[in-house]
């Protein structure tokens, strides 16, 4: 038997290959699936199954182009309507790859179509060794039940709280547990930056775990967690399913004439992935800059999915990284990077913008003047640590939408807890026509270190 688990970062999505003698499937594959084809070739194997443990909302899922490169059979719960698959599961169903023997459990509660997969060492075994827990139990952590609104929240956590205590906690202490995601997640609210875990280990030290049904449901009614708006998308994507990416338009290497032509076009939108203290040095105007890392997530705030995307690189290998994080989230429409560069861009006399930016000590010198506005991009919980006094608070993701609660006649400072989502923040604002507008480098981490006061 061999199991690998493939990360995809930003997301803190986990995949997984398991084979077992010539035979193998994968859980949750990821749309860039290549991965999954080489692992098969290494071990001789043939991926005979595609295991979805729900209609995911936060990254488009690869199974369809799995199918189409291996003619593997999709398996997933038979509680949602599925366009795409060829089996559609009931609870208690049993699937084999080699000896192996996986046994679906149904875990409603994070979704209502949501499994768990459980494998046995061997056909004949009863007590299983390896649980596939999608996003029903993480390190640390469970599932939310808020996607289908507060209004039923309350049954929803219920549920999750029986598929919890009737289902997989039975299946004993000694299982080992793989999540569909790690820390970072925005599928759960704490979750550990642990691989894996063991049911026994979250039975004893999960803090979820230790509550009553009433206690538990009441704990995940005060969570506060962004929806953005993307999920909508995924979920349509993953419910009928997306296209191909081999069907997609294709992107180029563009000059600076053909860059310059593509990004005079109406719905275009001009990414630069550079880090926030290049994109302040000098940048194209009307840019927004999402860092290459930052690309995993945030696109599915700022942009549209009817824009087409030009991209601009700190080094032209992070075009295979930006495609994937962009086509993750469904955002298939890149026409293209600026081949040459910035520099050449600068050097062919080519109109460039910059992005004024303030240190923590600079910011509190002029905070202290009553000389700017502040303003506080990172999530809720993020402000509930710490926050700066008189700090308006706008999620990123909503910026561009609130933005006219800010005045225009008095610079702003936009800020986070290192830079990243400040330098997008500010590029959202700059885009928006917001003349005199900072980014705080280092965020409120820096702020921090030089002793300066925060509220809770």
């Amino acid at each position: 038997m061999r199991l690998e688990i493939i990360k995809s970062k930003g997301l803190a999505h986990n995949s997984y290959f398991l084979s077992d003698g010539e035979e193998a499937l994968v859980v949750d594959p990821r749309r860039d699936c290549r991965v999954y084809t080489q692992l098969a070739d290494d071990e001789c194997t043939k991926i005979n199954y595609i295991l979805e443990t729900h209609r995911n909302e936060d990254y488009v899922i690869g199974s369809l182009e799995l199918q189409n490169m291996t003619d593997a059979e999709i398996a997933h719960s038979r509680e949602l309507p599925f366009k795409y698959g060829e089996h559609s599961l009931d609870d208690g169903e049993n699937l084999n790859i080699g000896g192996l023997k996986i046994k679906t459990l149904y875990t409603p509660g994070h979704t209502n179509d949501s499994m768990c997969y459980v494998v046995y060492e061997s056909v004949g075994i009863k007590d299983p060794l390896i649980v596939f827990t999608g996003d029903t139990l993480f390190a640390g952590d469970v599932g939310r039940t808020d996607l289908y609104g507060r209004d039923i929240q309350q049954e929803q956590s219920e549920k999750l709280y029986d598929s919890l205590h009737e289902k997989v906690l039975q299946l004993g202490d000694h299982v080992i547990a793989y999540p569909a995601h790690g820390a970072g997640s925005i599928c759960g609210s704490e979750i550990s930056d642990r691989e894996f875990s063991t049911i026994g280990y979250e039975r004893k030290t999960n803090p979820l775990l230790q509550l009553d049904k009433e206690h538990f449901a009441k704990h995940m009614l005060k969570q506060k967690l962004t929806v953005p708006p993307y999920f909508n998308k995924m979920e349509e994507y993953n419910l009928n399913g997306p296209p191909l990416l081999n069907k997609t338009p294709a992107n180029h290497p563009l000059s600076i004439a053909e860059f310059e032509e593509e990004m005079q076009q109406t719905h275009t939108a001009i990414v630069d992935t550079r880090e926030p203290d290049a994109f302040a040095g000098s940048h194209i105007p009307d840019s927004l800059n999402i860092w290459l890392d930052g690309l995993s997530f945030f696109p599915g705030w700022v942009l549209a999915y009817d824009q087409s995307i030009l991209l601009v690189m700190e080094r032209k290998e992070d075009i295979e990284t930006a495609k994937a994080y962009l086509w993750r989230l469904g955002f298939d429409n890149i026409i293209g990077y600026l081949c040459p560069g910035l520099k050449e861009w600068r050097n062919a006399g080519k109109h460039m913008e910059n992005l004024d930016t303030l240190s923590s000590t600079m910011l509190k010198a002029k905070l202290d003047r009553n000389e700017i506005t502040l303003v506080d991009v990172r999530e809720p919980h993020e402000w509930e640590e710490g926050y700066i006094e008189g700090a308006e608070r706008i999620y990123v993701g909503h910026l561009k939408e609130e933005a006219n609660r800010l005045p225009h006649n008095k610079p702003i400072a936009t800020h986070c807890s290192w830079g990243g989502r400040g330098s997008l923040g500010a590029s959202i604002l700059k885009k928006a026509g917001f003349k005199d507008v900072y980014n705080v480098l280092g965020g409120i981490k820096s702020w921090i270190k030089q002793g300066y006061p925060t509220k809770k």
